[in-house]
């Protein structure tokens, strides 16, 4: 219970108050934090919707086209076409803070910047729809890398919002209301001590006075 673990002294009531002064700016900072994660998180939501609607439309071009193409080309022949890839990719991260949470930044480099790199096979036995798929897919993979990066930063903000959340409910349901009641105890203890000094004084003064006028 609080209260019943502390010293009634004036040195603990001063102790306490820098403390609850402290919890309180502490909790402030830590609401105003929170907020912030809530406001930048949404952002990143509606982001992630934007992004994720276009990479299911592209993919879904992407694989009609190959289905397409593997009716009209037969499995070995498909298979022999895409056995070779022509172009890499070379993927970068790095970071960037948002508010103290490091969240990854994906980049990737083709090893050329010639867009008939994508296929990796001659145009004379292929199909035309297997082109389409191939181009879809290279449109539809900056996309992809970008919800990666989306979805990570969601994921990272999320536990940093409920890592924020529980010490500011902590603070506000726990650590702020003990430091409160222990000095509401503390003050009406030294209260009860001083007005007991008081009448103790107020005692020693009558009996002063008595024995001074020899007072009955």
């Amino acid at each position: 219970m609080a209260g019943t673990t502390v010293i009634p002294t004036r040195m603990v009531l001063n102790q306490l108050k820098g403390r609850l002064r402290t919890a309180r700016r502490g909790h402030k900072l830590l609401k105003d934090k929170r907020d912030e994660l809530m406001r930048q998180f949404m952002d990143v939501v509606r982001r992630n919707k934007v992004l994720r609607e276009r990479v299911e439309g592209g993919l879904t071009e992407a694989f009609a086209s190959l289905q397409v193409a593997s009716s009209i080309m037969s499995p070995e022949m498909l298979e022999q076409a895409l056995l070779y890839p022509r172009q890499s990719v070379e993927l970068g991260m790095k970071f960037k803070n948002i508010m103290s949470v490091n969240v990854p930044v994906y980049s990737f480099k083709t090893q050329s910047n010639d867009p008939t790199e994508i296929y990796p096979y001659g145009f004379a036995q292929t199909s035309g729809e297997l082109d389409d798929a191939l181009e879809n897919m290279a449109k539809v993979f900056e996309d992809m890398l970008e919800l990666a990066e989306v979805e990570k930063t969601m994921q990272l903000l999320a536990e940093e919002i409920e890592k924020t959340r529980r010490r500011v409910n902590a603070l506000e349901y726990v650590m702020i209301p003990d430091l409160e009641s222990n000095i509401k105890y503390i003050t009406m203890k030294l209260e009860e001590n001083e007005n007991a000094t008081k009448v103790r004084l107020l005692k020693v003064k009558e009996m002063v006075l008595q024995d001074a006028h020899n007072y009955k």
